[in-house]
This record gives structure tokens, C-alpha cells and sequence, in this order.
């Protein structure tokens, strides 16, 4: 189900221009995964995404993108805080813990701005917070800042 907030994010991104964050060049093709349960939110930065060069992986909840980190071995992670089953700080927790991938960074996606939220992001792992509706400058700055770490 989809929010409004998820819905206006949609509309925010998708109103951005085709401008590049500079710099950003060196990082392209590098392979990042978006985990969602919104199906738009999903949709939208992989879209975005791609077309800024970059390889990317969804998943719609913690559980499936656990077996797909295996797999792919994303160099980022967008995790979203609010799903089903596993939700995101567990997810981040799991994957900080993991030998093999707990230097890869992992950025919080939220519709919450609380500094609660931000710090309980931190406490499990992840390195970076963006607030939905994100804007297609934010998941590159984002990528920028933490893209190089990865490994």
C-alpha cells in the first residue's frame, strides 16, 4: 500500500532534472540495491538510478534482500525503515553483523525526520539517512559520500 508521502516522493523525483552530481562520473556502474515495499518508491529510484549508469537491485522486503545480498553483493544499500516481516533496522543489523558485508554502507530511507529514528539508524549500522520523498539529488549525494567504501 502506498502513501502519500510515497506518492508525493514519486512526484518530486520525477519533476527533477537530468542534472548530474559532479564527481560522480568515477562511481558509475558500481551495483546498488534499493529495498522497499513500495512498489513505487522501488520503481522510481531504479529508474533514476539507472539511468545515472548505476547496476541496480530491488527488493521489496528484508527477508528477499537478504538472499540477493548474497548474490549480488551490492556496493550500497537504500533500505527503507517501515516493512513487513523484516524491517529495516533489523535488516541493517543483519548485514552489519555479516563478516563479508559489514563494511558495505547501508543508507536509511524514511518518511520520518526524527532525530529517534536517525539515531536508531545508527545504533544498527547504517551510515547515512535520507527522508522520503528523496529527491533524485539526494540518492546521488548519498551514493557520492559512501559509493567509495565499499568492499
Amino acid at each position: 500500500m502506498q502513501s502519500g508521502a510515497e506518492t508525493g516522493g514519486v512526484e518530486k523525483v520525477a519533476d527533477q532534472g537530468d542534472e548530474s552530481v559532479a564527481g560522480q562520473g568515477e562511481l558509475t556502474g558500481l551495483r546498488v540495491m534499493v529495498i522497499d515495499d513500495s512498489k513505487t518508491i522501488r520503481r522510481t529510484a531504479e529508474t533514476l538510478l539507472r539511468k545515472e549508469g548505476f547496476d541496480v537491485i530491488t527488493a521489496r522486503d528484508g527477508f528477499e534482500a537478504l538472499g540477493k545480498i548474497a548474490d549480488y553483493r551490492p556496493d550500497l544499500i537504500f533500505l527503507d525503515i517501515m516493512m513487513p516481516r523484516l524491517d529495516g533496522y533489523q535488516t541493517c543489523a543483519l548485514i552489519k553483523h555479516h563478516q563479508v558485508f559489514r563494511h558495505t554502507p547501508v543508507v536509511m530511507l524514511s518518511s520520518k525526520d526524527g532525530l529517534f529514528d536517525r539515531a536508531r539508524g545508527r545504533v544498527v549500522g547504517s551510515d547515512n539517512y535520507v527522508t522520503k520523498p528523496f529527491t533524485k539529488e539526494e540518492l546521488l549525494a548519498a551514493i557520492e559520500r559512501h559509493g567509495g567504501r565499499a568492499g
